[in-house]
């Protein structure tokens, strides 16, 4: 009995070991009392929130971990105990987050502008070997066009499109200037800052109108050492492919052309009679992509170092198309006195880039042709009347010419720094940094025999019978020397940063490339030319040697170098913490202009939720802000324009002597100056209900003073002869909330107006054309310019009591019935109108995620609305035959069957003028990102010495909602053309799983 009874007290002092009362209460760090802490036991899995008094009771097991987290203060972990007295620290709100400005840091909460900042992690897990990518839909007022081609840099945007030369922002990493982000590793990134505002653009001077990117690489975290590895592997798979007619559709169309143009039927079906889908023939279905980083940290008191490398592989759509890349981040800063800081940091970026191709090709090539001869081994070449002699093998080029060209990439980026404390509130930092990029290829092009059907012989492919070899070897050098002296100071109630610096920037840049072939064939006894150049990269060098023809070689070469030397000067002022001055101040003298320049802007903000008239139960923040400044854009179409290089005129004869002279190649303007791009803002910032809300409001208006622009005329100079103006409004938003501990939600969106407008160009009736977009006063920059489609002509009656037309060559009933715009009763020329925008009237991003327990799951949407994209293929835009559009099986056959697609009659110029047609809708809506992640509980990683665990499954672009007729909907561009769909490339889904690690 006894027994039992001790069994029994034993059970019951188990059962209360392992379910006791654990008390305590929580106050912040002045002492005072938090009620409404969440308060969660992680092993036993139980409950409490902390009474009025910030009391607490829960029911727990000593020695379990305890979580206590609360709106507004740090989350806190800590080991349970009886009688526990626990301090919540205030958490570091989004508003006082420090965020980079270019030349220095400051808070959020004390901006006059509207700088955006993305943590490293929101980029670091998605499938993009170029970080940009990953911002699409992002930040408002940022335009991102990708391309889904490997290697290959998205076309970038700030606020619209400002000048005629360029458009995309500086790229400023870790101090340093560049002009691409693709040797940045996403997983090294720790933080990024999109600067659109004037107040904070002005700084960079000459190269601040386009806007700029600051992007801030890890550093070690003190006191600790952590090894982190990522890894995530994935496919890749098209899009949107487009609708083509398959062999059917294809005889019943050209059948109904031929008949159209008067010609007897096809006589050579019998010999091309397939049905290929030339698209599927070249895809590289599933196309394979990966990436493995690795990073180690350290920190002490006296020495961070952190080390970042990163690999990844990516296959293209396309057959053989393979990307590799190598990254490597180092940053090390050691703390010689309390005085004296000194650090190093370096980037290492080696790529080997694949010999790019297209679909374009592809969609062209009729679906009657079979792609190879596998009785004779050898390729088939197209039908002579659909396309031989325009369109190659499409899949001859991807498979016969797979690893003839040899292309890489190597840069090294480096900075230098020292940085004196000194009298308290002086800090003086001199940097000099580096960039070397050496992009060096070589290449074969080699011979082929294919097969032609209707001679039934073999013929060189595309005419061509010499081999030849290509190289190029080019260097990009910039160095770049910054010295800054700041000075902070808070005295009452007055807060004031001053800097002032001198930063040089050299350039550098040198390029070489030729070409040499073969001597002519020598064949012997079995037919072998023998004198063709191997298919063996040891030989393809320019001096090949005994197979390259000397008097064959051909190269080139292109050099040049510039400077800019700039003083600046910036104040942040704040006032009791309502009351915010941000004012700034370059000037810049460059070696390609004559005159040095000087760049301003001033800024000021209001807190008014900080005053004491403002009491609102609802709404805890407000701000009010606006700035105005002016910023320059150093880009022209050739380098020292107000330095024109002599070129051949006309000769003269001096007695028997033809004596050859020289002229300038266009006139030299001596007041030439960089553009300059007057810019404006006003915004409004709200955070309501615990600011569980946030909202941002901001108008901009940006207007190019002084735009640079070729006048090639009688009279050929470079000037500042027009003017461009860019404006609109963005809306930022988000809701967070925690609905318990453990669950917790955010919803956010963006959106942003863009209004593009060319105010004036040189002179009345002057326009930039680049087909088939035109630059004209009154107009948006590089719109669609071509003839407006009424309709189709339905039968002679309409013809006659239409306005005649006089271009385009002859035409009646089945083709387009242009509309006569400026009412003279003839088409001409003079009635080409603007047809298309490829500026969005918005673009927009929202997304959500949900985090539940160890759970987290991300949606990102992206979109953008009211613009139009140019067809440029599918249009029967060719004297040769291409394959069709399915659309062109609605062809117009008699009266009213259509009034849109005209009748199939390709070989007739009139129905291939730019117009209308072309023209289709660029809106869209992308799922552009889902991610499902599971975060292993820390009692679980522990025993393995890990600190963190997380695995995800990611699909990029799964769905896309357009109405054009292309892969993609998105197409970037130069300033002056782009948007244009020449049916290339598609921008692939992705799906990968991964894996990141901490030890």
């Amino acid at each position: 009995m006894r027994k039992i009874y001790f069994l029994l007290i034993s059970i019951i002092f188990s059962m209360i070991s392992y379910a006791q009362e654990i008390k305590g209460t929580i106050v912040d760090e002045f002492g005072n009392a938090l009620p409404g802490v969440n308060i969660q036991t992680l092993k036993s899995n139980k409950f409490a929130i902390s009474d009025f008094d910030g009391g607490f009771t829960i029911q727990g097991n000593i020695g379990e971990e305890i979580k206590f987290s609360m709106i507004g203060m740090e989350d806190l972990i800590v080991v349970a105990s009886q009688n526990m007295n626990v301090t919540l620290l205030q958490s570091v709100t989004e508003l006082e987050t420090v965020v980079m400005i270019g030349y220095g840091t400051a808070k959020k909460r004390d901006l006059t502008g509207s700088i955006v900042s993305i943590k490293g992690e929101e980029v670091a897990d998605k499938p993009n070997n170029n970080v940009l990518n990953s911002l699409q839909g992002k930040v408002a007022g940022l335009t991102v066009v990708n391309s889904g081609q490997p290697g290959v840099e998205p076309d970038v945007r700030i606020r619209g499109t400002i000048s005629l030369y360029q458009s995309k922002p500086l790229y400023v990493i870790d101090g340093i200037f560049s002009e691409t982000m693709d040797y940045v590793n996403a997983n090294d990134i720790k933080s990024i800052e999109v600067l659109k505002d004037p107040s904070s653009l002005s700084v960079f001077g000459a190269r601040g109108a386009n806007g700029v990117i600051v992007v801030t690489t890890k550093r070690a975290k003190n006191g600790e050492t952590q090894i982190s590895y990522n890894s995530s592997i994935g496919f890749k798979n098209i899009t949107g492919k487009p609708d083509m007619t398959n062999a059917q559709e294809f005889k019943y169309l050209y059948d109904m052309q031929r008949a159209n143009q008067g010609a007897p039927p096809y006589p050579y079906y019998n010999l091309y009679n397939a049905d290929t889908d030339w698209v599927d023939e070249i895809a590289n279905e599933n196309a394979l992509f990966y990436n493995h980083n690795l990073s180690f940290s350290n920190a002490s008191e006296a020495n961070s170092f952190y080390a970042g490398f990163g690999y990844s592989n990516e296959e293209g759509l396309i057959k053989n198309e393979l990307y590799k890349k190598f990254t490597a981040n180092i940053n090390d800063e050691l703390k010689v006195t309390d005085y004296l800081k000194m650090g190093i940091s370096a980037n290492f970026l080696d790529t080997r880039l694949p010999r790019l191709g297209g679909f374009n090709t592809a969609l062209n090539t009729t679906p009657l042709a079979t792609p190879y001869n596998y009785d004779l081994g050898v390729y088939n070449q197209l039908p002579t009347d659909m396309g031989a002699a325009q369109l190659g093998n499409a899949l001859l080029e991807v498979e016969g010419k797979n690893g003839t060209q040899l292309n890489r990439d190597t840069r090294i980026v480096g900075n230098v720094f020292a940085e004196l404390t000194f009298l308290k509130n002086f800090k003086f930092r001199g940097a000099y940094m580096a960039s070397l990029d050496f992009f060096k290829g070589r290449g074969y092009l080699p011979v082929f025999d294919v097969y032609a059907a209707e001679t039934d012989n073999l013929t060189s492919y595309s005419g061509n019978v010499l081999t030849q070899v290509n190289q190029f070897n080019n260097y990009k050098q910039n160095l770049q020397q910054d010295y800054t002296l700041t000075y902070e100071k808070e005295f009452g109630k007055h807060d004031v940063t001053l800097l002032v610096g001198n930063t040089r920037y050299e350039e550098y840049y040198s390029a070489m490339s030729g070409t040499v072939s073969q001597y002519a064939p020598s064949y012997n006894e079995d037919g072998i030319d023998t004198n063709q150049i191997p298919n063996d990269p040891r030989w393809w060098y320019l001096n090949v040697f005994p197979y390259g023809d000397p008097e064959t070689r051909f190269s080139n070469s292109d050099q040049w170098e510039r400077a800019t030397m700039s003083y600046l000067g910036r104040v942040l002022y704040n006032y009791d913490g309502k009351y915010m001055l941000n004012a700034s101040f370059r000037n810049d003298e460059s070696s390609e202009v004559r005159k040095s320049q000087n760049f301003w802007a001033v800024g000021a903000a209001w807190e008014i939720s900080k005053e004491s008239f403002f009491e609102n139960k609802y709404v805890n923040y407000l701000k009010v802000k606006g700035s105005m400044g002016e910023q320059g854009n150093q880009f022209t179409s050739l380098h020292y324009p107000t330095y024109p290089l002599y070129v051949p005129g006309q000769s003269a004869v001096f007695g028997e002597d033809l004596v050859p002279a020289y002229i300038l190649a266009f006139r030299t303007n001596p007041d030439l100056k960089w553009e300059t791009v007057l810019s404006k803002e006003i915004g409004i910032e709200v955070g309501a209900f615990e600011n569980k809300l946030t909202f941002e409001a901001n108008y901009y208006d940006k207007t190019t003073k002084g735009l640079l622009a070729f006048i090639d005329g009688t009279d050929k100079f470079y000037g500042n002869v027009g003017e461009v103006n860019n404006h609109g409004f963005e809306f930022i938003a988000s809701w967070k909330n925690t609905v318990r501990d453990g669950f917790d939600y955010t919803i956010s969106a963006n959106l942003t107006t863009i209004k593009n407008k060319v105010v004036s160009l040189y002179e009345d009736g002057f326009d930039y054309y680049s087909d088939p977009t035109r630059t004209y006063a009154g107009q948006p920059i590089s719109y669609f310019y071509g003839y407006e489609v009424e309709g189709v002509y339905q039968n002679d009656a309409d013809v006659l009591l239409s306005p005649t037309s006089n271009v385009g060559g002859t035409y009646g009933p089945g083709d387009f019935k242009y509309r006569d715009v400026n009412g003279d009763g003839v088409i001409t020329p003079d009635d080409r109108t603007n047809i298309g925008n490829p500026t969005p009237d918005f673009t927009y991003g929202f997304s959500a995620s949900v985090n539940y327990n160890k759970w987290n799951l991300g949606l990102d949407f992206q979109g953008v609305y009211g613009n139009e994209v140019f067809r440029s293929w599918g249009n029967g835009s060719s004297f040769a035959q291409f394959n069709y559009r399915t659309d062109r099986l609605g062809a117009w056959t008699g009266p009213g069957t259509s009034n849109w697609e005209p009748r199939v009659n390709d070989g007739s110029g009139y129905n291939r003028l730019n117009s209308s047609y072309m023209v289709e809708d660029g809106s869209y809506l992308r799922l552009r990102n889902i991610q499902l992640g599971y975060s292993f509980s820390s009692n679980f990683l522990s025993k393995m010495s890990i600190k963190t665990l997380k695995m995800f499954i990611n699909a990029q672009n799964l769905v896309t909602w357009k109405n054009n007729s292309g892969f993609s909907p998105e197409f970037g561009g130069g300033p002056t053309r782009f948007g244009v769909d020449s049916g290339s490339y598609p921008v692939p889904a992705i799906t990968t799983l991964g894996i990141n690690v901490t030890f």
